[in-house]
């Protein structure tokens, strides 16, 4: 069974009732006797499964153009590949 609040309109009392979906909804406050209006609840929501929102919600992603040494300057990468000759 689903669970219910409400909340006085006179006195400010907030309480929940165990309620079946086909039940009349209340119209008086358990506390004063006064008029009560439903308050609805936030509802939490959960994604579960391998890559649900990364999937459906962004661009592939895609490496940055340029070399593959990353952010490295050409001065950085030529004198990784020059080495020193042993005669």
């Amino acid at each position: 069974m689903p669970t219910y609040g409400y909340q006085c309109t006179k006195c400010d009392h907030s309480f929940e009732v165990f309620q079946k979906i086909t039940d009349e909804p209340l119209t008086e406050c358990e506390k004063c006797g006064s008029h009560v209006r439903k308050v609805l609840f936030p509802v939490g929501i959960v994604f579960k499964g391998s890559g649900f929102y990364v999937t459906d919600n962004r661009k592939p992603h895609t490496p940055p153009s340029g070399n593959s040494e990353g952010s490295k300057s050409s001065s950085e990468t030529a004198a990784k590949t020059e080495t020193p000759s042993n005669n």
